[in-house]
């Protein structure tokens, strides 16, 4: 009898792409408290960067009667006709904007849009410029892509307002894309019009695409409106609009957003997204209709709430010594500074975010993660009792560290 033949198995060996990212850091936190939680420890959870709002009764009816109307079968890659249609009317009617769904593509959430776009027009060794402090999935998208992040920084002072002049001096030859978040995650910052405009003009003097991240656009306090770069005339060859659901519509679980951007892009995405994810889920896409074609009285009800909370947290975070905090102007984030606590054996954000888990059972996102060392990001996406608790147990900390 012939000897058994050695059987050899492959090699794990991961592809080059992915060890140039990480996991992501709010993803981390998220499942850091929820392991705690799951222990039965009481989590004060100022981590979740999504509404606490249900998703309204109008949209989840739509859903519903998609799933009896059987509309359960392939659509068209870049979205069923009327829901791209319906964004683009939408858009237009709330931000001044004038698509047309040829220059709409409909995404898997506002993140896989974005990534996308980026896997889209970046090459190796392409440089992209980001508005800092910054959402952390960016630099990471840029990094798969092969591409190089750049860092155009704003100042706590100035209300992390990323500044036009700023940005001018971070654009070289190699740079394709500006992405720009306004609404901010994490810092709440709200770019006004006018600077909005000059950092358009930046990038249509280099010849750069501005990629604007809308995600928050609602989510506006005091004298900040809801505002697109979109609504100014000439503005559609450089612009790219990244646009979501989730925040808006409080469906960030149902996975729907969208690009509105020049139709070749337009196209290029849907054909990337014909090979990766076929088409957003049929039945949510009835649903994102619904949504923009149907009333936004939510919406309302959700900003007065953050806004009380948002006044609540900050007066609480203020009244903490060492801590300093700007009053965010859009979003549902603060991003306190913490540096005056640092020290030798709590030499960061980082670990500050891990000691405030491990002794207060309080879920934070460190700052480095967001390009701003020695911050924290807090959402108050959670209950007025949920802040006044984690508020608590963050002054007896920090009041331990003195």
């Amino acid at each position: 009898m012939a000897s058994a033949e050695k059987l050899v198995a492959p090699s794990i060996r991961i592809a080059d792409r992915l060890n140039r990212i990480s996991v992501s850091p709010t993803m981390a936190v998220l499942a850091a408290a929820e392991k705690l939680k799951a222990e039965g420890i009481d989590v004060a959870d100022f981590g979740p960067g999504e509404p606490d709002f249900p998703t309204p009764d109008h949209i989840k009816k739509a859903a519903i009667k998609a799933l009896d109307e059987n509309r359960t079968k392939y659509t068209a890659a870049a979205g069923i006709a009327p829901l791209r249609q319906a964004i683009c009317d939408w858009h237009k009617r709330e931000l001044g904007s004038s698509y047309t769904p040829a220059e709409c593509v409909v995404n898997v959430g506002g993140k896989h849009a974005i990534f996308q776009t980026i896997c889209a027009l970046i090459n190796a060794g392409d440089e992209v410029v980001i508005g800092a402090p910054y959402w952390v999935s960016y630099p990471d998208m840029v990094k798969y892509a092969g591409g190089v992040p750049v860092f155009a920084e704003s100042e706590a002072g100035d209300g992390f307002v990323l500044r036009a002049e700023v940005l001018d001096k971070k654009i070289t030859p190699k740079t394709r894309i500006v992405i720009v978040n306004s609404p901010s995650n994490p810092s709440g910052a709200v770019i006004p019009p006018a600077e909005f405009e000059k950092i358009l003009a930046v990038c249509k003097k280099h010849g750069v695409f501005l990629l604007s991240d809308e995600c928050y656009s609602h989510f506006t306090y005091g004298d900040a409106k809801p505002y697109s770069i979109a609504s100014v005339s000439d503005s559609k060859d450089t612009l790219i609009i990244a646009g979501s659901f989730s925040k808006t519509f409080a469906m960030t679980g149902w996975r729907l957003g969208y690009i509105l951007g020049p139709k070749m892009l337009v196209d290029a995405i849907a054909k990337l997204q014909s090979q990766s994810t076929s088409n957003p889920t049929s039945i949510v896409q009835y649903a994102g209709l619904e949504a923009m074609r149907g009333p936004m009285d939510s919406v309302a009800v959700m900003l007065a709430e953050y806004n009380r909370r948002r006044e609540h947290i900050v007066a609480g975070l203020r009244a903490i010594p060492g801590i300093t905090c700007n009053m965010p102007q859009g979003a549902f984030y603060v991003f306190p500074n913490v540096s005056a606590h640092l020290h030798a054996t709590m030499p960061d954000d980082g670990a500050v975010a891990k000691a405030l888990l491990d002794n207060e059972h309080v879920a934070v996102t460190p700052g480095g993660a967001f390009g701003a060392p020695g911050h924290l990001r807090l959402s108050y996406a959670t209950s007025m009792d949920r802040i006044d608790e984690g508020l608590k147990r963050l002054k007896r900390f920090f009041a331990g560290q003195a």
